[in-house]
């Protein structure tokens, strides 16, 4: 069975896309350990939930100085 390819666009649905957020997150997360152990590499990954809440990992141990505000928009 060959998983078919999902078109790139928002998610309209609330429910399915904070399901979906979260399915990635945790696969995201996984990888970053896979490739911190597998590689010996030091890695870090930070991420943003739509209402701003923060989940990061980092293979050694840092410490975070700051976190940012709870603001929505982060401008660049």
């Amino acid at each position: 069975m060959v998983r078919g390819k999902i078109q790139m666009k928002k998610i309209e649905n609330a429910t399915s896309r904070q399901v979906t957020f979260s399915k990635r997150r945790k696969g995201q997360l996984k990888k970053a350990r896979e490739l911190s152990v597998l590689c010996d590499a030091e890695v870090a990954l930070i991420i943003f939930s739509q209402r701003g809440r923060l989940y990061e990992y980092s293979s050694s141990k840092v410490c975070v100085l700051q976190r940012p505000s709870r603001s929505k928009h982060i401008s660049t």
